[in-house]
């Protein structure tokens, strides 16, 4: 009877590991599910600015036009341009979640732009095309993109731009 008690007790102890195992999560296995009903509190006025002017730059450049993803990239984008206005810092955190998130809906590779404090759409594509790693993202091997572009409180903007290439 111990005998039997111990091997159930180590088969449950088996079973718990696999299950927190299974629990533990690199940035690969995360599903990011994300509200789509974001994508409205996009500033869609100074979101269509910088998107003739990235196209525009893009076509001086040899470059094909971007496609507006006005749902998913754009309500990732917003929850980005939300939680660096919660936070009052300009970063990248939790990229991998919004990569993650398009590449699940059909995505081959992700990149972002992200500013603050811009006044005009034309300042905030000229200080990415005069920034080197977001002018390689204004060039890049892309085929839509999606905007997070929302005024804090305090009256300024912050952006988040999502680019990804659509693998068909």
């Amino acid at each position: 009877m111990r005998t039997k008690t111990l091997i159930l007790k180590m088969i449950a102890g088996a079973c718990l590991l696999t299950t927190l195992m299974a629990c533990i999560a690199n940035e690969n296995d995360i599903e990011t599910p994300i509200d789509l009903s974001l994508a409205d509190q996009n500033n869609w006025v100074i979101s269509n600015a910088i998107f003739y002017h990235i196209n525009q730059y893009r076509k001086s450049q040899g470059k094909t036009i971007l496609v507006k993803d006005s749902l998913y990239a754009t309500a990732y984008a917003v929850e980005h341009s939300k939680y660096m206005i919660e936070t009052q810092t300009i970063n990248h955190h939790y990229f991998f979640a919004r990569k993650r998130g398009l590449i699940n809906i059909g995505a081959s590779h992700v990149s972002e732009n992200i500013a603050y404090a811009y006044s005009t759409p034309e300042s905030v594509v000229n200080a990415w095309i005069k920034n080197d790693a977001h002018k390689k993202t204004l060039q890049g091997n892309y085929s839509h993109i999606g905007f997070g572009v929302l005024k804090s409180e305090n009256g300024r903007y912050y952006y988040t731009a999502l680019f990804y290439k659509k693998s068909y």
